[in-house]
């Protein structure tokens, strides 16, 4: 592995000091005060906690960059050029009903791309990260996207309500950001959902990416209603194909 950048490790450190709160109240999680958002949207004190730490650690470090995060929303800084790009709790919904499945979500958005990611599973120890033109890793250690090369021996990932079923071999598990990290890892073959915001899906980007995967194209100046069909350069066109309708 390449050292890693500056950023990154910036990145790591804030998500590791982070995730301690989220191990310890998903330990307790009938004491969290709950308030409702949205018709399936919730936020917790957790939340809130989780992204305060992570904001004040990338401050501390890079005080002039832009952020977006889910709770806070857009704070424009001197730099305007470089934004990170926060999802306290990935699977928001999993981590209230006591699901171990959810994740700290952090990307780097540099001139209208995204060039670093990172996505930690906290209750697995589970680190993804990746940066342009650097790799892919899990753990430290290199991934790279399946190389199945027939749907039918595949297995995807999705979310939300969906018009019509596609004829594969799918799984919900309602948080966005490891559905990504899994496809980048090769856990998943491919990735497909709509009404996403960038903060679910930006470190997925570049992992996915990075792990030689393929996506759709994605407007990164819009922060919701994004659109994405991830996947391994094997069956993209396939996976195309059979999700025309979507």
């Amino acid at each position: 592995m390449n050292s890693i950048s500056a950023n990154l490790n910036i990145m790591i450190k804030a998500s590791e000091k982070a995730s301690k709160i989220l191990i310890r109240d998903f330990g307790e999680i009938e004491k969290l005060q709950v308030s409702k958002k949205g018709p399936s949207d919730f936020v917790t004190n957790s939340d809130l906690r989780v992204e305060k730490i992570i904001i004040e650690e990338l401050k501390k470090a890079k005080p002039n960059y832009s952020i977006i995060s889910e709770e806070n929303g857009i704070e424009n800084n001197k730099d305007k050029n470089n934004t990170w790009i926060i999802d306290p709790i990935d699977g928001t919904v999993n981590f209230l009903h006591g699901i171990p499945h959810f994740a700290i979500s952090i990307a780097l958005r540099s001139d209208n791309e995204i060039v670093s990611g990172l996505i930690f599973d906290p209750i697995k120890n589970e680190m993804f990260f990746a940066e342009k033109d650097n790799g892919a890793f899990f753990n430290n250690h290199r991934i790279r996207v399946s190389k199945k090369n027939e749907l039918s021996d595949c297995l995807f990932a999705t979310g939300g309500k969906m018009n019509q079923e596609p004829d594969l071999s799918y799984r919900k598990s309602g948080c966005a950001a490891l559905d990504m990290a899994y496809v980048a890892s090769g856990r998943y073959d491919g990735y497909f959902q709509y009404n996403l915001n960038l903060w679910d899906i930006a470190a997925g980007i570049v992992l996915v990416k990075e792990a030689g995967g393929m996506l759709n194209q994605i407007d990164l100046s819009h922060n919701k209603n994004i659109k994405i069909i991830a996947s391994s350069t094997v069956i993209n066109s396939k996976l195309l194909e059979k999700l025309s309708n979507f």
